[in-house]
């Protein structure tokens, strides 16, 4: 009752359901009556209230009903635990009166509980002075608080001189240099030098705070001093692993055990404090210094503190920006360690860690440095790979969604070859639903940067007929997952020639669940269309809703279908032409377009190269060539706010002069590392509806779906050219719809197969367009 009251006056206060001065008037009394309630739980709960209630009340209030009594709770005749109640009290109370009166009122209290006669009272007070401090200005603090710290520094307790310790850490930024070193750092030193000799508390903490007292005492120290300092936090790293002796743990005493556990705190805590260690030694020192420290951290056979490390290793490879190299194996090493938690830790900034790695700290464009690491990739496989093994399925989850990164680290080749028929794997047997759909997003972004067209049309067909065709209907489920990627990471174009037909066909799916997925995805494909260049593909779009609306015998299904059909009149069909309204998301979709482009005149260029020249070209032309469009289209992995609106050049006018050629080369091989950065910021920047059609207006009867699919046009055609680069022709059975041409098929020339099978092959299709 008492606990539940505590906490019900506090909401009363926090709700503000009474005025302060009622509150005051009705509430205050009853809370200070309890303070010294003879169970601590309730008095601590009270005085909980109490504390949030001075944040409030009057000055006036404060002094006459807490403060003024506040002088006889204080003195040596009351008991322990009303002198402890004042200590935080007064804590709280220097925030709410000016220097003037905390010097005349309150400080003389607090000069009284700093010399009590029991430990406990002086502690409690001492980890008040850093508030008293913040209250009562920095000429009083070294004159009044600074004497009472050092004084109780030296105090008997060693709970005291802990106190005392960690609050003189904590004030550092109010002393002056002056200070700094004539006063605290012999105590500092004088606590550090009896630390071992004292009980493994004091290193728990000492440990826990050595990294924000050496950013303080920066700059005052003696190279002596500076050398003692690092050795000491050197010595706290390893701290135990010298007493491992392999016996079973039912085999040591208690109390060996406890100290064990000490000392694991004390590394966990020199693992949070490295990245503050490196400023302190200088990076340039880290190797000399620090790399061995390092390497035990990371190998530590204790969990929680490669954990620790992991989380710090970002940073720490920020720290070292040119000279990251140096730790790159322990970048291995934690990726292959044997517990999730440490690698979950360390993925939270695997992309910034592998681009670091990559470019070795620096911003500017030179050769890839992950060739001299070869063992990522096959680190990067098995950690998702004991990550798919495990329950653990968050991780797993994001640690493919980290993966999504790998284009701009390593090759497309290593990609397509040890990432991709993984994913592939996780979306067809993965019994989760957020790590299939992570996985089928990283498998977009592979494709979509992909280098090589004859990968790009295998994926391609492997999406199409294992999951789009696919016998079960939890794939094809994931099929229009994998469409809403495609229509959010690639160009419209790509999306129509590709995924529109073999999306749309899934109207007629067997499975109420399916057709119902397809229902709620229509208006986004139905923004990947423009008009006129795509009116055979409305036509297409509008017969199979018209079917839906027809011949839906599922309640369910038909409600939505309903409700789909009214969005899908609302929207606007977006045109060829650029259109002010979208003039935004149709420079990005363009640019979008150019770049996949890039992409095919690339591997075709080099192709040409490379039969010219009879060797390939060699990786350090291809990094050197590459900051021509790099330096444009290169921004931080974060996902930026505004979208690049410029389109350097024109990337689809065929030419055959070789200057122009070695341009397009340039330009396509800049695109592969640099343009990706930008565009995969963007990728998230894409809305889920980018455009609207005119009022949806069916104006096909009777028409079968297939009839209306022109499949001869294997060329990928952009809405601004009529021809395209001869490097994306296919000779593959992939369903592709012409896009810019006034061939469409007769709508009258088949007529109406509503038993055609839903599954029809992509032979088929071509041989009856």
């Amino acid at each position: 009752m008492q606990l539940t009251a505590a906490v019900s006056f506090l909401t009363i206060l926090q709700d503000e359901s009474v005025s302060v001065h009622t509150y005051a008037h009705s509430f205050l009394q009853v809370i200070l009556l309890h303070l010294e309630h003879r169970d601590a739980g309730v008095s601590n709960a009270w005085l909980e209230t109490l504390l949030s209630v001075i944040e409030v009340l009057p000055k006036d209030t404060l002094r006459h009903e807490i403060l003024n009594p506040l002088v006889s709770k204080a003195q040596l005749s009351q008991t322990v635990q009303s002198r402890l109640v004042s200590c935080k009290i007064l804590g709280k109370l220097t925030n709410k009166f000016d220097a003037l009166a905390i010097k005349r009122e309150i400080l003389p209290l607090v000069k009284s509980l700093c010399q009590d006669v029991e430990y406990e009272v002086r502690s409690c007070m001492c980890r008040q002075l850093e508030n008293i401090a913040q209250g009562i200005g920095t000429e009083l603090t070294k004159s009044v608080v600074l004497p009472e710290l050092i004084e109780l520094s030296r105090d008997e307790g060693s709970s005291v001189r802990l106190a005392a310790f960690e609050t003189l850490v904590n004030l550092l930024d109010i002393f002056d240099t002056d200070d700094r070193s004539q006063t605290i750092l012999p105590v500092v030193k004088s606590f550090c030098e009896k630390s071992f000799k004292a009980d493994e508390s004091i290193l728990i903490s000492l440990s826990f705070h050595l990294g924000k007292l050496c950013h303080g005492l920066y700059g005052i120290f003696t190279p002596d001093q500076h050398l003692r300092f690092l050795e000491f936090y050197k010595k706290l790293c390893t701290l135990g692993l010298q007493q491992e002796n392999g016996h079973n743990e039912n085999q040591i005493p208690p109390q060996i055990l406890e100290q064990e556990k000490k000392y694991i705190s004390v590394r966990k805590n020199c693992a949070y404090n490295f990245p503050a260690m490196i400023v302190f030694v200088d990076p340039k020192n880290f190797h000399m210094e620090l790399y061995s420290t390092f390497f035990c951290l990371c190998h530590d056979p204790e969990v929680p503190v490669r954990y620790t490390i992991a989380i710090c290793f970002y940073e720490v490879s920020k720290l070292l920006n040119s000279g990251v190299y140096l730790i790159h194996k322990e970048l291995i090493t934690l990726l292959q360690d044997e517990s999730l938690e440490v690698l979950d830790a360390l993925i939270d900034h695997l992309p910034e860690i592998l681009e670091l790695m990559s470019t070795g700290g620096e911003t500017s464009v030179q050769e890839n440095k992950l060739s001299s690491l070869p063992d990522l990739v096959p680190a990067l496989t098995a950690a998702e790979q004991r990550a798919a093994a495990s329950l653990k399925w968050r991780t797993h989850e994001k640690l493919l969604q980290k993966y999504a990164c790998l284009p701009q680290v390593i090759s497309s080749d290593q990609i397509y070859y040890r990432f991709l028929q993984r994913m592939f794997t996780i979306m067809m047997t993965n019994n989760v639903l957020p790590v299939q759909k992570a996985a089928s997003r990283t498998l977009c972004i592979f494709l979509r940067y992909n280098r090589k067209q004859e990968q790009r049309h295998e994926v391609i067909q492997k999406l199409i007929e294992q999951l789009g065709q696919g016998k079960s209907y939890w794939n094809r489920l994931r099929f229009l997952d994998t469409c809403e990627f495609i229509i959010e990471i690639f160009s419209k174009s790509f999306f129509c020639k590709y995924f529109f037909l073999p999306a749309i066909e899934l109207t007629h799916d067997p499975v109420a669940n399916v057709r119902m997925k397809l229902c709620y995805l229509l208006p986004k494909v139905k923004s990947t269309l423009k008009i006129p260049a795509d009116k055979h593909l409305l036509q297409q779009l509008e017969m199979c809703v018209r079917k839906l609306l027809c011949q839906e015998k599922d309640k369910d299904v038909l409600a939505i279908v309903k409700r789909t059909v009214l969005e899908l009149d609302r929207m606007e069909m977006s045109m060829d032409a650029f259109q002010k309204k979208f003039y935004e998301k149709d420079l990005l979709d363009q640019e979008k377009e150019r770049e996949e482009l890039l992409l095919l005149e690339m591997e075709q260029l080099e192709k040409e190269k490379q039969q010219n020249d009879g060797r390939p070209m060699s990786d350090k032309t291809f990094e050197k060539k590459q900051f021509v469009l790099g330096r444009d289209s290169k921004t931080p992995t974060s996902l930026p706010k505004n979208i690049a609106i410029s389109v350097p050049g024109s990337s689809a006018t065929p030419s055959t002069s070789k200057e122009i050629k070695k341009s397009k080369l340039i330009r396509s091989q800049s695109f592969n590392n640099q343009a990706f950065h930008a565009k995969y910021g963007n990728l998230d920047k894409c809305t889920t509806s980018k455009s609207s059609t005119a009022a949806y207006t069916p104006s096909v009867s009777g028409l079968s779906k297939t009839s209306m699919i022109s499949l001869t046009d294997d060329s990928f055609r952009t809405r601004n050219t009529n021809s395209a680069p001869s490097s994306f022709s296919s000779n593959t059975s992939l369903p592709s719809t012409s896009r810019g041409t006034g061939n469409s098929v007769d709508p009258k020339s088949s007529g109406s197969k509503d038993t055609q099978p839903r599954k029809a092959t992509l032979k088929s299709r071509k041989s009856n367009p």
